[in-house]
C-alpha cells in the first residue's frame, strides 16, 4: 500500500475570505484563516495512517504554523490557485510512488476520526475517495492513488466533475459524507452553520474572543 501524504493548499491570509467581508473585518478574517488552518492541521497530525503533511502556501504565517505541526512546506505553484497548487503536489508525490489526500485549510470541524475513515476506505480497495461539501457541490477532500491518477480541478461546483473524471480514468469513486470536513467556511451562511455547532476549535475561540457568536 502506498504511503499517503496530506496536501493542504493555503492562500495569502492577508486578504483571505473576502466573501465574509459583510460580517467580519479584514483583521478577523485573516486571523480566522490561520485559526481554521491550525484546526485542520491538528486533525491531520492526530490521524493514523498519514506519512506526512505538505502545506502549499506563499504565506509566511501559514508556513510558520505548518512547521509547528511538523508539516513540510512547498512554494511550488502556491500563487497559481488551488488547483495548480494541488496538482503540482500530486505530480511530486506520484514521482515518489505516494498517494495524496488533499484537504482545504478552512474546515475547522474536521476530526482525526474522519480523516482515518477516508484512509480506511482507501485501504479497503478504493483508489479515489471523495468527501463533498455539505451542499454536495464542492469537493472538500479527495484521496487519490497514485497521487496523479485523476486530473483534479477545484471550484464551487467540482464534486460532480470529479466523479466523472475518476470514472473517465477507470476508477469508481467512493463517496463519504463527513459533517466536519463537509463544512468549509466561505460565506456568512457557512459561518452561521459553524457557530451553530459549539466546538473546542481555535476558530470558535477566535470568533468568541472577537465578539462573534451564533445568532
Amino acid at each position: 500500500m502506498s504511503a499517503i501524504w496530506a496536501v493542504v493548499p493555503v492562500k495569502e491570509t492577508a486578504g483571505a475570505k473576502q466573501r465574509l467581508a459583510a460580517v467580519l473585518p479584514q483583521a478577523t478574517r485573516s486571523a480566522l484563516s490561520l485559526a481554521m488552518l491550525e484546526d485542520a492541521l491538528r486533525a491531520l497530525a492526530s490521524a493514523r495512517g498519514l506519512a506526512g503533511i505538505l502545506v502549499v502556501t506563499p504565506d509566511t504565517a501559514a508556513q510558520n504554523l505548518a512547521l509547528r505541526y511538523s508539516a513540510q512546506v512547498s512554494h511550488d505553484h502556491a500563487r497559481e490557485g488551488h488547483t495548480a497548487a494541488i496538482m503540482g503536489a500530486a505530480r511530486r508525490l506520484a514521482a515518489e510512488g505516494a498517494a495524496m489526500l488533499t484537504i482545504p485549510g478552512d474546515v475547522p470541524l474536521a476530526t482525526a476520526p474522519e480523516i482515518e475513515q477516508i484512509i480506511d476506505t482507501h485501504r479497503s480497495g478504493h483508489d479515489f475517495v471523495i468527501v463533498p461539501a455539505r451542499d454536495e457541490r464542492g469537493s472538500n477532500a479527495i484521496l487519490v492513488s497514485p497521487a496523479d491518477a485523476v486530473p483534479l480541478h477545484f471550484g464551487a461546483d467540482s464534486f460532480s466533475p470529479h466523479l466523472a473524471a475518476a470514472r473517465g480514468c477507470g476508477i469508481e469513486p467512493a463517496i463519504l459524507h463527513l459533517p466536519g470536513i463537509g463544512l468549509d467556511i466561505d460565506t456568512p451562511e457557512d459561518l452561521a452553520a459553524f457557530l451553530a455547532q459549539p466546538s473546542r476549535t481555535r476558530a470558535q475561540a477566535l470568533l468568541e474572543a472577537s465578539g462573534v457568536r451564533a445568532a
